[in-house]
């Protein structure tokens, strides 16, 4: 039969069945599946081509093993099957040294130190970072993320051990951060492995037990009256002071105004002086007498003066009155007439003679006058 259909091929003729039955044909069914194939095969390559790289994150991609930093945002693209591409998350992420963020539960592997006057205490911080090179992050080391974690508590119990117990327990917390911080930025930029510190804070300090907790605390509340009697102390002294000042200047003027009063006193008596030794120049008996029965008038304002002769005998009597007061007084005791200031004298014969005694005579008194 096919021999038939040769021949009659070659004489120009055609089976009455179309060919159908003896000549073979291409199949339909194939070039579908090889259309898909291609279709699938672009549509990868097309996927692989390109990636998108958010906000939060950078990229590194690698050809033939070097790796470069793509660091905007947006859709890339790369070479398929020679190109890949590893993205790093570079928001600020955070991790807990002490406990764990799950459950709460403290870890005194990590939490438990000594200070530097040997006393144990359970210290927790919480680390915050974010990855600041994606490069170095991926191929510097081989986990980053541990290595950060070492250096934080390295440093941490480095500084703790610095410091004594009340300081980490309650006024030397700012400080121990700072120190704690500053050492962990000198270690993070030595190794260089893309990480940065963002923040480190202490979230809980506290002995380790019951027992010293309690007396810790009871420190502490002595602590704290201490610091209110201080206070209390400090604000009478301020209540006081300002009064005890006024009182003290009150007491310097008065004294300054005593000075001056003396001071003026003392000049006003040196010039009467110096006038009475210029009349005592000019007549010094007189002067001398004079001055003798002022001192008698103040030092004895209310005395009267008796004057005896020699045999014992009444002679003269001088009241001191006119002398002090200036009064009228004519009379004295004993019936004496005062008028001219001295007393009766029956042997008053010559006023102008001086008594034997040193007595003044009337002439002395009118020089007086």
């Amino acid at each position: 039969m096919n021999g038939d259909s040769l021949r009659n091929k070659k004489n120009g003729f055609e089976t009455m069945d179309g060919g159908r039955s003896d000549i073979p044909r291409k199949s339909y069914g194939g070039k579908i599946v090889c259309i898909a194939a291609i279709l699938v095969a672009a549509v990868i390559l097309i996927m692989n081509s390109a990636y998108e790289i958010k906000e939060q994150e950078q990229a590194v991609l690698i050809t033939l093993g070097r790796a470069q930093a793509v660091t905007d945002p947006g859709l890339h693209f790369k070479i398929p099957f020679i190109q890949q591409v590893r993205k790093v998350n570079t928001t600020i992420q955070g991790f807990a040294i002490g406990y764990s963020t799950d459950d709460n539960v403290v870890n005194e592997d990590e939490s438990l130190m000594i200070t530097s006057d040997f006393n144990f205490i359970d210290v927790d911080f919480y680390v915050e970072y974010r990855y600041s090179d994606p490069v170095r992050a991926l191929y510097a080391s081989k986990n980053p993320l541990d290595i950060l974690r070492n250096i934080c508590q390295s440093c941490i119990r480095t500084i703790i051990g610095g410091y004594p117990v009340d300081d980490v327990l309650t006024t030397g917390k700012n400080e121990i951060l700072a120190a704690i911080r500053e050492k962990i930025l000198a270690e993070l930029e030595q190794q260089d492995i893309g990480i940065q510190l963002m923040n480190i804070t202490i979230q809980d300090a506290e002995p380790p037990t019951t027992e010293v907790m309690e007396a810790f605390k009871a420190v502490e509340t002595a602590k704290q009256g201490k610091e209110t009697a201080l206070n209390n102390a400090n604000k009478y002294r301020n209540e006081q002071l300002p009064s005890a000042q006024a009182r003290a200047d009150g007491i310097i003027k008065d004294a300054e105004a005593q000075k001056t009063e003396r001071i003026n006193e003392a000049t006003a008596q040196v010039a009467r002086f110096n006038a009475m030794y210029q009349e005592y120049i000019k007549n010094p008996a007189v002067t001398r007498q004079r001055m003798f029965y002022e001192a008698m008038e103040d030092v004895l304002p209310g005395l009267k003066v008796i004057i005896e002769s020699p045999g014992g005998s009444l002679q003269t009597i001088y009241p001191i009155e006119p002398f002090t007061a200036g009064s009228d007084n004519g009379s004295v005791e004993d019936g004496t007439d005062s008028s001219n200031g001295y007393g009766s004298n029956p042997d008053n014969s010559d006023r102008g003679a001086a008594p034997e005694n040193g007595n003044r005579t009337s002439s002395q008194d009118d020089q007086k006058d």
